[in-house]
């Protein structure tokens, strides 16, 4: 009973593959609204202002950070807990599959949603006269609480990769 019990709970891995499949596909629509965004702009672009077009690319930069991230979760997190990726090494295998475990792909996310809430805090201080100082104290607070909350992980991280 026990051995039935513990290969079904390590066949139910397999649940999580539809799961990353699912990002592949938010990435998809990430990819879509990225060159939607340039499209729409591109008519206009001697009309748009610097400050505007300045706030388009810093979106453009938001979402390719995004679109890292969700390609860092599908193949890190599908190779940690569902099954190795038989890429051939011919050049083109990226070279951090395969070495990213759960504690460094949580740092790696943790950093990658400082970075993408510096982004929007810039977008934000581009916009500053569109907000109240209460919105903007609040985008600010949020923006640190994502700082504090990546640098304890890593340092806790730190504490207890050096005690083993």
């Amino acid at each position: 009973m026990e051995k039935y019990l513990e290969r079904t709970m390590y066949a139910m891995r397999w649940l999580l593959a539809p799961i990353y499949m699912g990002l592949s596909l938010a990435l998809l629509a990430l990819t879509i609204k990225f060159f939607q965004e340039i499209v729409h702009v591109l008519p206009h672009i001697l009309d748009t202002s610097e400050t505007d077009l300045v706030l388009l690319v810093l979106s453009l930069v938001d979402l390719s950070l995004v679109g890292g991230l969700l390609v860092m979760v599908m193949f890190s997190g599908y190779e940690n807990f569902v099954s190795r990726m038989d890429i051939p090494d011919d050049g083109d295998k990226l070279g951090w599959i395969g070495k990213l475990d759960s504690s460094t792909l949580k740092s790696k996310v943790a950093a990658s949603i400082v970075a993408i809430s510096s982004i929007q805090l810039l977008k934000v201080y581009m916009n500053a006269s569109n907000y109240e100082a209460s919105q903007l104290k609040w985008y600010v607070i949020l923006h640190m609480t994502f700082v504090a909350s990546a640098f304890a992980m890593g340092y806790l991280d730190r504490l207890t990769r050096d005690s083993h």
